[in-house]
């Protein structure tokens, strides 16, 4: 709940009271004449005091609980209802031994292709707030690490517990995407997107890539293909006797392949060699898929006049009593 005034700009008015007050402290008061003053001042203790201003207390408090009444002092919240028909997203990353290769950065340090796919990954994911994305590990296999969710934070817990052979040191491409086409396939959404990222090309037997992209592209299913690695012989870390020794291998970018699955699914295929490229790989694939959200807000009001009009008209009441009876004055 939240608390606003509907006329806040009658407050001003308070600028009036203040002065009628600060007046009618300084105003000399009204008297009569009487040859025996001094007489009656002793016999009233000396003058009325505090006591003799009560009435103008209880006018002042009243005139400021009637110009915040004016005001309209609320309690409101807001209900949005949200209208997005969404875009269903699958997440296909290769995590086998290529990716263990230590040619991207984080923060000026080197990590593994994986480490920083996780991290970019993580980002985009909290970007698309609105949309359903699963995510489906492979290697010499191909898994479902998450079904389509709306649960974000699973969804980046899963990916952050993604490990370098946790599927395979292979390439299954082809069963990648089949089996994200098939966690898309029967769904209804407003666009249906698979996203494959690899270092390698295929280095398993079973459906090939360019087959599964058109089982995809048959379904409507819009795939873009990401390529990770650059031209140079990447640097693996080995396990030697001695620890760990860094070599360069090279690594087998199938960029062909890739670039034609991407085309027969009617996506785009990138090539990221570095962290700053991955990243706006999926920040340019974040912009062509937009999600159309349109949010109706609903106000809900209370309306808090009265816990200051009854004082108001207490405080009036008092005032009242007091000048007729107890404080009465003459004239």
């Amino acid at each position: 709940m939240m608390f606003r005034l509907a006329h806040p700009v009658l407050l001003s008015l308070l600028v009036i009271v203040f002065t009628w007050l600060v007046w009618r402290l300084t105003r000399k008061p009204v008297g009569i004449t009487f040859s025996m003053a001094d007489t009656l001042a002793q016999l009233s203790g000396g003058g009325h005091g505090l006591v003799g201003h009560i009435p103008l207390i209880l006018r002042t408090g009243c005139l400021v609980l009637l110009v915040l009444t004016a005001a309209r002092p609320q309690l409101y919240n807001v209900s949005r209802d949200i209208d997005s028909p969404g875009v269903d997203i699958i997440l296909c990353l290769d995590t086998s031994g290529s990716m263990q290769a230590l040619d991207f950065t984080i923060g000026n340090e080197p990590v593994s292709r994986l480490a920083a796919v996780k991290k970019v990954v993580t980002d985009f994911i909290e970007k698309r707030d609105m949309d359903r994305i699963g995510l489906v590990v492979f290697g010499t296999q191909a898994f479902t690490q998450s079904p389509l969710t709306l649960d974000k934070g699973l969804l980046m817990d899963l990916v952050k517990r993604m490990k370098i052979g946790m599927a395979g040191d292979q390439t299954a491409i082809g069963d990648a995407i089949a089996l994200g086409g098939k966690r898309l396939k029967d769904l209804e959404a407003k666009s249906k997107i698979l996203i494959l990222l690899t270092d390698g090309r295929q280095t398993t037997d079973g459906l090939t890539p360019s087959d599964a992209a058109d089982a995809l592209q048959a379904l409507g299913i819009k795939i873009y293909t990401i390529g990770v690695g650059g031209i140079d012989p990447a640097p693996f870390p080995i396990q030697t006797p001695f620890g760990t020794k860094i070599v360069r291998q090279k690594v087998d970018l199938d960029e062909k392949t890739l670039r034609k699955v991407a085309g027969i699914g009617e996506g785009q295929y990138f090539r990221a060699a570095d962290t700053d490229r991955l990243q706006e790989i999926y920040a340019i694939i974040d912009e062509q898929e937009k999600t159309e959200i349109k949010v109706k807000e609903f106000f809900h009001f209370k309306e808090l006049y009265p816990f200051f009009l009854i004082p108001a008209i207490l405080l009036l009441a008092a005032d009242i009593i007091l000048r007729t009876t107890l404080l009465r004055t003459i004239p």
